[in-house]
């Protein structure tokens, strides 16, 4: 598949109205319509892919998903170090022990689970959640 601009346009716009929201609620109050929109849209192109490598007869979803773990692990484990770093030198222990447990369920892809028994993803108490994003990679 060809690279797209317009998809990746739509990606921008659904990032930034996303940030907006969460920088300020006030400044974009439907901001987080933007996950939505990313969702549609990685929708769209791993559908593409599965379905490309299904007319080959080529698709195995252990590749699928290798490819997939190739992409995000190494991200995700930069960004969960850099926050247990940072948590160990600047948060009480009160405050690590949640933070570990949600950088733990994040690399284990659990997270979404974890914070559903917490709180609501709207709930006063999410906004301190620093890895409340990697729900969507989760299980």
């Amino acid at each position: 598949m060809q690279f797209r601009n317009d998809i990746n346009g739509l990606r921008a716009i659904a990032v930034i109205a996303v940030v907006l929201f969460h920088f300020n609620p006030k400044w974009l109050p439907g901001g987080f319509i933007g996950v939505d929109v990313f969702f549609v849209i990685s929708g769209f192109l791993m559908t593409g892919i599965i379905m490309r490598g299904i007319e080959k007869d080529s698709f195995s979803i252990l590749k699928f998903y290798y490819a997939r773990a190739k992409r995000i692990i190494p991200a995700l484990a930069v960004v969960c170090f850099i926050i247990i770093v940072f948590g160990w030198f600047y948060l009480t222990s009160f405050d690590f022990a949640p933070l570990l447990q949600h950088v733990i369920s994040s690399v284990v892809f659990l997270s979404n689970i974890v914070y559903w028994g917490e709180s609501g993803y709207f709930d006063a108490a999410s906004s301190e959640k620093w890895l409340l994003h990697t729900w969507s990679l989760s299980a």
